[in-house]
């Protein structure tokens, strides 16, 4: 079994999409990083949930209940990752509704102290602040650890559906490399707490 988890979760509702583009990248950044940590012993499994692949599976519920097999299995992986990446494209001034409508059957405790890495994409750079004007709240409401550094891209940061702006993979790694020591702390921590509550039995 893997002892550390990775999952994204793109927002978009269209295949191919930037904002798929930017989570995978995120997602690849941080496997990267983790696998190649000096003197760690760390098995690194990833996973991107593609809201355009499985969102319906999610429309038209009412309750948890109420949750398609698939449904059920991509919300278990949101809260049993040791990491989220969370990334929507910027639509009417917010994130997507399906990603919020996915976010609302997530159990209200399930991602305390969880790290998040924020994302989204957008036309310009004028919707740059949905980061801190509507990701952080929402994950804030879950007590989630939200990341320092969120990413944002525009358009012009992709050609072809690649990332092509060095820029952008410039605040992808920054992201990534100052996210690392937060992460490896809250691994530790929890590994220690398992560890003591395994000793009580």
């Amino acid at each position: 079994m893997p002892n550390f988890s990775i999952v994204a979760v793109s927002g978009s509702l269209h295949s191919p999409s930037k904002t798929t583009v930017l989570a995978r990248e995120i997602l690849e950044g941080f496997a990267a990083a983790l696998r190649s940590g000096q003197g760690d012993d760390l098995e690194v499994e990833t996973h991107l949930i593609e809201l355009s692949d499985i969102g319906r599976e999610f429309s038209g519920a009412l309750s948890r209940s109420d949750l398609s097999p698939i449904a059920e299995e991509a919300l278990r992986r949101i809260e049993s990752a040791t990491l989220l990446v969370v990334a929507s494209p910027v639509y009417r001034a917010s994130f997507t509704g399906l990603f919020k409508h996915v976010f609302d059957f997530v159990g209200q405790y399930a991602l305390i102290d969880k790290p998040v890495l924020l994302a989204a994409t957008g036309g310009s750079d004028r919707h740059a602040l949905i980061i801190e004007h509507q990701f952080r709240p929402l994950f804030g409401f879950f007590q989630a650890l939200t990341l320092p550094i969120g990413i944002y891209a525009s358009d012009n940061d992709f050609a072809e559906y690649r990332v092509t702006s060095l820029d952008l993979q410039e605040r992808i790694d920054l992201a990534v490399s100052r996210a690392l020591p937060l992460i490896r702390l809250n691994v530790a921590e929890a590994d220690s707490i398992a560890r003591y509550l395994q000793g009580q039995h």
